[in-house]
């Protein structure tokens, strides 16, 4: 697969806890609907510390149980591809341009 120099990063904010309709972590339905639609990629990334819409703030500070932590998707590819899976989402979602400078080893 090739990427254009040009492309979009997608970036997916929600909590640990949050589901997808069918019950699945919100952050694996994503990552599976992304390949299932061809994404070039799509990484998933916890936070030890944050705070969303309610202002509760969510940690991993080892004298707390900490639950719900912050969650960040990032994927990247052509901003028409990107465009396309933005519906789907239910949740904090923001856009940027970018320029991909190499995708695997360009064989």
């Amino acid at each position: 697969m090739e990427l254009p120099a040009q492309c979009a990063l997608l970036r997916i904010f929600f909590g640990e806890d949050d589901r997808a309709a069918d019950g699945k972590p919100l952050h694996e339905a994503i990552v599976i609907k992304a390949r299932e639609t061809g994404m070039a990629g799509a990484t998933v990334l916890r936070g030890p510390l944050g705070f969303g819409r309610s202002s509760v703030l969510h940690t991993a500070k080892i004298l707390r149980l900490s639950q719900d932590l912050p969650i960040v998707v990032e994927i990247v590819d052509a901003p028409q591809k990107i465009d396309a899976l933005i519906p789907e989402i239910k949740a904090l979602i923001t856009r940027e341009k970018v320029e991909v400078i190499r995708y695997g080893d360009g064989d």
